[in-house]
């Protein structure tokens, strides 16, 4: 079984793209948290390349920004290609069935914990219907990290 869930925020803009055949396809970054702390009592991050086709290609290009909040069921893809320089390239990627906006940034660069403005995408871009909660389901799952874009990688 291949079945990836993560949460995180985007890393940098989603960059959509449209294939030759007419088919949307955003590539977007999301660093996740890591569950443990490091010597200096610091959670780190991982940055994960995701790939999410047609309609809700579309909608993640158009909702989520840097710095967005949201949560993905998908499963690992992995591929390669020869490189300019002739080298050989192995890439991975989680590709995207699911995609949950759980939340951006405002203005002061926080997010809004009062905001209800939770969406939930699957692959045909089609809406799911969701719940409001009136208790954070994930507030043991471990501390928010913030991000500069000095942290990132790119």
């Amino acid at each position: 079984m291949n079945k990836v869930i993560l949460i995180g925020r985007l890393a940098r803009d989603p960059e959509m793209r449209t294939t030759m055949s007419g088919a949307n396809v955003t590539r977007f970054t999301l660093a996740v948290s890591r569950p443990f702390q490091d010597q200096n009592g610091e959670r780190g991050a991982d940055f994960i390349n995701c790939v999410a086709w047609r309609k809700q290609a579309e909608n993640i290009a158009k909702y989520c920004i840097k710095g967005s909040q949201v949560a993905i069921e998908g499963r690992i893809q992995t591929g390669s290609y020869d490189a300019q320089d002739g080298s050989k390239r192995y890439t991975t990627d989680i590709i995207c069935d699911n995609c949950t906006f759980l939340g951006s940034k405002n203005n002061d660069g926080f997010t809004n914990p009062n905001s209800n403005s939770h969406s939930n995408f699957n692959e045909s871009g089609t809406s799911i219907p969701t719940s409001d909660i009136s208790e954070d389901p994930f507030k043991d799952f471990g501390e928010e990290i913030a991000l500069s874009d000095d942290d990132l990688p790119f």
